[in-house]
């Protein structure tokens, strides 16, 4: 029997009256499918929660990311527990800083250092300050429907934003080094730093590989013109590769910011840089009351030691390989034209013969309905939870889903 909701419903009712949208940001109800997903969660453990209304899902969005080991992960959550009794945001900060920074620099092929804070926008803003002040420039360079976080002059947002929030914002498409090497010749000693994901992870939109030898490309045309090479790892890091999604593609960036699944979802952030950048970086000033709390410090150290220790990366490949091969074949057998992008760890679903997402959002809708959580517009997430048979039973779950689809909309 499909899933209802009445008790969400009437919670986010509650919730509209209090707080702008009811739900704020990407956990907005109107970013899924209204009526067809839960609005709150009860508990959650391992790759799976369970809805105020008592229906179960297995997650593939894993709270946009954060979720890497499971939810209520034991070593991690008795880490942070342990560690939150000695105190959490105390001055000064716990030995935990230095412990944490040695880590990553022995984790992350590119680190010879390692600084924290609490979200993603935090480093990428970071990075850009530090970039700056490293040849004295002003222009950024970012990809064309990229995204940082939501500051002013990252693009993403629209309402109160101003021309001088972005007046030294350069927009290149994502993985066209002649388009780079172009605007770096149009704009000659004016250009700080460029910053990109790894790979494209757009939203509405295919993930998008880089090309053989893009990366030495880019990473020779900031050599040569003194630019900082920035790689934004908030959204893959961790789980494409534990030395960093650059080290998965052959390379090394200047600075790299990471976040999400850094902690298994407690809030702390990293932006890791090279030798050259140490003096930049040690002159920015730039911080906040809680980058220091180390009981969110000690559950990095135990989910970093766990994501080695259990080859998180690995699992996250293999589970997201058979849910893509699975969803392809099933797919496939019942005339779908249906594509799976990106790496598998960060799986993009689409109907290849449509634009307007219309069988997206009912394929995602029917898997709501019976205990699939997916996403229609935003790449998913694996985590070393999942299991083989979680995918077998979300298989079984899609090949319903696909039949409707089919039903709908015929090929």
């Amino acid at each position: 029997m499909a899933y209802t909701f009445n008790k969400s419903k009437e919670m986010f009712k509650r919730a509209t009256k209090v707080i702008p949208q009811g739900i704020y940001g990407h956990f907005n109800p109107a970013t899924t499918i209204p009526g067809s997903y839960p609005y709150f969660i009860s508990h959650a453990k391992g790759p799976r929660f369970w809805d105020i209304d008592g229906n179960e899902y297995i997650d593939y969005v894993c709270a946009y990311g954060p979720m890497l080991l499971g939810y209520a992960h034991d070593k991690v959550d008795e880490a942070f527990a342990k560690q939150a009794k000695k105190g959490t945001s105390t001055t000064p900060p716990s030995t935990l800083l230095v412990d944490l920074a040695e880590k990553m620099v022995d984790t992350i092929d590119c680190a010879d250092w390692a600084m924290f804070a609490k979200n993603g926008a935090d480093t990428t803003s970071w990075a850009m300050v530090i970039a700056r002040g490293y040849k004295k420039r002003n222009k950024i360079v970012l990809a064309e429907g990229g995204y940082h976080g939501t500051q002013p002059w990252a693009g993403s947002n629209h309402v109160g934003i101003t021309p001088t929030d972005r007046k030294d914002i350069l927009m290149v498409p994502w993985g066209d080094a002649a388009a780079f090497e172009k605007i770096v010749a149009e704009n000659k000693d004016q250009i700080a730093g460029a910053m990109f994901t790894p790979y494209h992870h757009p939203v509405f939109a295919h993930s998008k590989l880089p090309d053989p030898g893009f990366w030495s490309k880019m990473r020779k045309i900031c050599d040569e013109n003194d630019i900082v090479l920035i790689i934004d790892d908030v959204r893959v890091g961790w789980r494409l590769d534990i030395k960093g999604s650059a080290h998965a593609f052959g390379f090394k960036p200047d600075l790299a910011c990471y976040c999400k699944a850094i902690a298994n979802g407690y809030p702390i952030s990293a932006i890791v840089g090279n030798e050259k950048m140490r003096l930049s970086a040690s002159k920015v000033f730039h911080t906040g009351s809680y980058w220091n709390n180390s009981p969110e410090m000690a559950a990095a150290m135990a989910c970093i030691d766990e994501m080695k220790a259990v080859d998180a990366a690995g699992i996250c490949n293999a589970r997201g390989t058979q849910l893509k091969n699975g969803l392809i074949q099933i797919a496939t057998s019942h005339g779908l034209q249906f594509e799976v992008s990106g790496p598998p760890v960060m799986p993009f679903i689409k109907f290849a013969n449509e634009d307007n997402f219309k069988r997206s959002q009912l394929f995602c809708k029917e898997c709501s309905l019976n205990g699939v959580y997916f996403l229609w517009h935003h790449n998913m997430f694996l985590s070393a939870a999942h299991t083989e048979e979680d995918i077998k039973k979300t298989l079984d779950v899609a090949d319903a889903a696909f039949k409707v689809v089919k039903q709908q909309f015929g090929g």
